[in-house]
């Protein structure tokens, strides 16, 4: 009987954990979007009844038209000026260009952030744990350390949105041969849902 439970478990608790973020998401971005839908445009009175997830539809077709506009010459200078405008603002201003100037890191093309999964010592000599390869020291921080070092980010588990920004030497890190996504799995999971097996090629890290 112990064994039939445990495999029950085992087949609902990621079932129903995803049944409930994905329930969440939902709900979340339909309380978002629809009171700004004019009234005469509502599922409830056009057919009666609510679709859920039409706040998520209603979301990426948003986000798709946003690309496409900020995507030619008239949207851009639009986008410009709408940046121009907010760089006047005190508060807003420091708000904006900070999460602009992440969120321009984390999603560019050519950006290395989060690109690479490596081993480091941490939080001391001869402990190990996984950490994400975000870029190198720049600015005054690079003229302070000097060449030869990488900025990394080491995750907490099983939380990984929360961690620790390290500057530590490239010959200090090892780069694994792992992609982001498994590691990832490897670190929320407490190191039970392990990578699979390679053929082990570990190097160190160099700056490029």
């Amino acid at each position: 009987m112990k064994k039939y439970f445990i495999t029950g478990l085992l087949i609902w608790i990621p079932l129903s954990f995803t049944v409930m973020v994905l329930g969440w998401v939902v709900g979340t971005l339909d309380g978002w979007i629809l009171p700004w839908l004019p009234l005469h445009l509502h599922p409830q009175t056009i057919l009666g009844f609510n679709i859920p997830g039409l706040g998520v539809a209603v979301g990426i077709f948003i986000l798709f038209s946003t690309g496409v506009i900020g995507a030619n010459v008239l949207g851009q200078r639009i986008v410009r000026s709408w940046e121009a405008l907010l760089g006047r603002i005190p508060v807003v201003k420091t708000l904006y260009s900070g999460v602009k100037q992440v969120s321009d890191t984390l999603f560019s093309d050519s950006s290395k952030a989060f690109s690479k999964a490596l081993l480091v010592q941490f939080p001391r000599e001869g402990a190990w744990t996984i950490a994400f390869l975000t870029g190198t020291p720049g600015s005054e921080v690079a003229q302070q350390l000097g060449n030869g070092y990488v900025s990394i980010y080491v995750p907490t588990t099983p939380n990984p949105t929360s961690g620790y920004f390290l500057m530590v030497p490239s010959t200090d890190v090892i780069e694994l041969d792992m992609s982001v996504d498994e590691a990832l799995k490897y670190i929320i999971s407490m190191g039970v849902v392990a990578p699979p097996s390679r053929t082990p090629e570990h190097s160190i890290l160099l700056p490029d």
